[in-house]
């Protein structure tokens, strides 16, 4: 299976146009700040999702899978701090909300399973 066709990297891609979508709502000043950080975390989920599904080994897949996961903590930790800060109305985040619950669900799933093949 191409990992175009997987749920996972199809929510994570989700995950990463939904964050694209909220990004307009920072202010100018944030350009260089938030919004560059948050955008490179959201993209970085899918993208290494798609590179550890192409590596021939478990222990490579594994490695980049754990960094999706990461990357996917720091835009929910980023997503969090512009709810906080009034930039991102919490009732417009629900859906990159509930779209990085399951990437991480599945995430942790994929990781275990992958562990038990080590």
């Amino acid at each position: 299976m191409h990992y175009r066709e997987t749920i996972l990297w199809q929510k994570a891609m989700d995950a990463a146009r939904e964050t694209y979508r909220l990004t307009p709502r920072l202010p100018g000043t944030e350009n260089y700040g938030m919004r560059s950080q948050i955008t490179r975390a959201a993209v970085s989920m899918p993208a290494n999702i798609a590179e550890g599904w192409t590596r021939e080994t478990v222990k490579d897949k594994a490695h980049f899978l754990a960094i999706a996961q990461g990357s996917l903590a720091e835009a929910e930790t980023l997503l969090t701090l512009c709810e906080d800060l009034g930039w991102f109305p919490r009732d417009e985040t629900q859906t990159l909300r509930g779209l990085l619950d399951e990437v991480s669900r599945i995430l942790t799933t994929m990781r275990r399973n992958l562990r038990s093949k080590a």
